[in-house]
């Protein structure tokens, strides 16, 4: 795929991360539409293959840091915040243990 293909794939998986990622927030999905847009109409004229690249791996890593590190939390009253994971956020986790046991030595 040339970069062009590239470009555009990586564009459009933006966005659709952005419709997931900030759901049901329309302030986040017209500022993220917004900035994603922005970035991408600041660039459309580079011609360096090297810039190419080097803009296609950051726009590649904000996709991955939207995707796995983004939570949206809704104020539910005054001081206190509901956090609504999605599913793709969930990992097993060890469940936390006040006072550790020590490990048995075999």
């Amino acid at each position: 795929m040339g970069s062009r293909g590239q470009v555009l794939k990586l564009f459009k998986s933006l966005h659709r991360t952005r419709q997931e990622v900030f759901k049901n927030d329309t302030k986040a999905l017209e500022a993220a539409r917004q900035k994603i847009n922005e970035e991408f109409r600041n660039n459309r004229d580079e011609t360096s293959e090297e810039k190419i690249n080097e803009l296609l791996k950051i726009a590649s890593d904000v996709e991955v840091i939207l995707r796995t590190s983004v939570i949206q939390a809704v104020h539910t009253d005054s001081d206190k915040i509901v956090l609504i994971p999605r599913k793709d956020l969930l990992q097993d986790n060890t469940p936390y243990l006040d006072k550790p046991t020590k490990k048995q030595e075999s």
